[in-house]
């Protein structure tokens, strides 16, 4: 393997979409069995990292307050690669620390830079778009990202349009990128699908470290700037003093949003995968194989079960028995402090956890 060949997981959001499951001390990408395999979401992307990149070059990054999650579910990890931030700013800081720590280290690195949350089943083919990705990134200016082929007009994902058009959206070859969308209206998104030029962005970027520092501190000096004298701080007993003043003023902006959107750099390189952004129960649905004869989702050791149809009836408690008869397109989530009974409809799933922010809720979150 090259040893100048990165891949960083980003790890360090939170999102209540999966709450009561969830929770802001406990977020999505480290529950237990997320996967296929079995897995947390962090965990399975380490897995398949490791057959691109040698075991010494996968970094983790996530937040300071869920270190404990990583040293628990990746204890192999050598701690000098588990990147902690200090508060959440989103990818933008994120990418900005991560890189600069890599620079320091490897002045010649190329990195791929992957989302915990997204799921890619077939490994083999995961292996084969980064390494192709990270291949022509390592010899040419650009800011890559993996695209999609869209399978559908979704609103919940980014779009990417390629400057070449249709004959473009087919190519095999990495193109140049024309605009990025984020999430747009459904009645948006059918026609991009219908228009041929648009996919789908996974939110996997490659790029060679060098150029990607150069494009932020020309895209997003208000952050980079913060960082001035980090060769000196990075990887010194200092760094954590460092990081605290740095990302106290950072603004939350992604690397979409700060660098994709700005530079001329931006190129698109297809990839022909099975692809899951698990970010809410419809999508872990949509992405687990193992349901009964009604298509019940069932995440749960005890349980008494009806007549149910195309539900998900999860629970944290080995022991207490979930009896549930009835239902139809439902989510039923039980937990030490919390049982939710709320239709599988995202919508409505979201409008209801609207009045968790309400005074009287705090605990809960």
């Amino acid at each position: 393997m090259d040893q100048h060949k990165y891949c960083v997981i980003m790890a360090g959001g939170y999102g209540n979409h999966f709450w009561p499951m969830s929770r802001e001390d406990r977020p999505k990408q480290f529950l237990s069995a997320m996967t296929r395999e079995g897995d947390s979401l962090t965990k399975a992307a380490y897995r398949k990292c490791l057959e691109v990149v040698p075991k010494e070059n996968v970094l983790v990054v996530t937040l300071d307050k869920y270190s404990h999650y990583v040293r628990e579910q990746i204890p192999e990890l050598p701690e000098g690669n588990l990147l902690l931030e200090p508060y959440g700013r989103k990818t933008g800081p994120c990418v900005v620390y991560s890189i600069y720590k890599i620079i320091k280290r490897d002045p010649d690195a190329v990195a791929a830079f992957i989302p915990a949350d997204i799921v890619i089943p077939d490994t083999a083919m995961f292996c084969s778009a980064i390494s192709a990705a990270l291949d022509y990134a390592s010899s040419n200016d650009v800011l890559m990202t993996i695209g999609l082929r869209p399978k559908n007009p979704s609103p919940n994902y980014g779009y990417i349009q390629v400057a070449g058009g249709r004959l473009d959206a087919a190519s095999k070859k990495p193109v140049r990128v024309k605009t990025f969308v984020e999430k747009p209206s459904r009645e948006l998104a059918e026609i991009f699908c219908k228009s041929g030029e648009f996919l789908w962005n996974s939110g996997i970027f490659v790029w060679r470290a060098s150029v990607i520092k150069d494009e932020m501190e020309a895209c997003l000096p208000e952050i980079t700037s913060l960082f001035t004298g980090w060769e000196n701080e990075m990887d010194t007993p200092a760094e954590r003093e460092f990081l605290e003043r740095a990302y106290a003023d950072c603004n939350k902006i992604s690397i979409d949003n700060g660098v994709m959107e700005k530079t001329d750099k931006a190129w698109v390189y297809l990839a022909n995968l099975e692809w899951y952004d698990i970010d809410n129960w419809g999508t872990l649905y949509g992405y687990s194989t193992v349901k009964d004869r009604s298509g019940n989702l069932i995440k749960a050791e005890n349980t008494y079960l009806g007549a149910n149809s195309g539900s998900i009836i999860a629970s944290t408690s080995g022991k207490k028995l979930l009896a549930v008869n009835g239902l139809e397109n439902f989510i039923v989530v039980d937990t030490d402090d919390v049982l939710l009974i709320c239709p599988r409809d995202d919508e409505k799933y979201k409008d209801f956890l609207g009045d968790l922010v309400r005074p009287g809720f705090e605990e809960y979150k």
